[in-house]
């Protein structure tokens, strides 16, 4: 990125991300897998509180994006992510023994809303954005996450906390190499 232009931001003043941010939101979801991998027996509960957490945070860092951002961001849809996610940890940490009925089917409902709203995202900042694309396809990824758990919902529970693990780490990845990217 050229020092003349502010950092997440391209020539027509419309964000990428914020590129930090990225950061931030990789390693938590990093983080996540790394728990759900070193402790796969957990019990449902456990799971809860974790994916509730991460949840949260996820939410609130997609808030100080849409806070953050210069003209142009798509703030109302990132705040429609970030409370999805708020609204969905806050959930999990509020009500726990409900959610854990529900967990797959609330992942699930999640992953699928908030695909939706990043490849909305990406459409609509497609011809001011460079590499916009990675936003698609991070949305088509979530979204087919999403399905993938609605389809089979009914699986063993072991089959659900490895899959939450494989995506979320996949997700980490992908975000960590989008922030190195953009901060080249």
């Amino acid at each position: 990125m050229s020092p003349d232009r502010d950092e997440g931001v391209q020539d027509e003043g419309v964000p990428t991300d914020d590129p930090p941010l990225l950061k931030w939101r990789g390693m938590a979801a990093l983080a996540f897998s790394a728990l759900v991998f070193f402790w796969p027996h957990m019990a449902a509960i456990h799971l809860v509180y974790l994916w509730g957490g991460y949840s949260l945070v996820d939410g609130f860092l997609t808030w100080a994006v849409a806070l953050r951002g210069g003209p142009g961001t798509p703030r109302a849809w990132l705040g429609l992510m970030g409370g999805a996610g708020v609204a969905c940890g806050a959930a999990a940490m509020i009500v726990p023994d409900i959610v854990a009925g529900y967990l797959v089917l609330l992942v699930a409902a999640w992953a699928v809303c908030t695909g939706l709203l990043q490849i909305w995202i990406a459409l609509k900042i497609r011809g001011t954005v460079e590499r916009g694309w990675v936003v698609s396809l991070d949305g088509l990824g979530t979204v087919a996450f999403g399905v993938g758990l609605l389809v089979c919902y009914r699986f063993e529970f072991g089959a659900f906390v490895w899959m939450i693990g494989i995506f979320s780490g996949m997700l980490g990845i992908l975000y960590l190499f989008v922030h190195a990217w953009l901060d080249a």
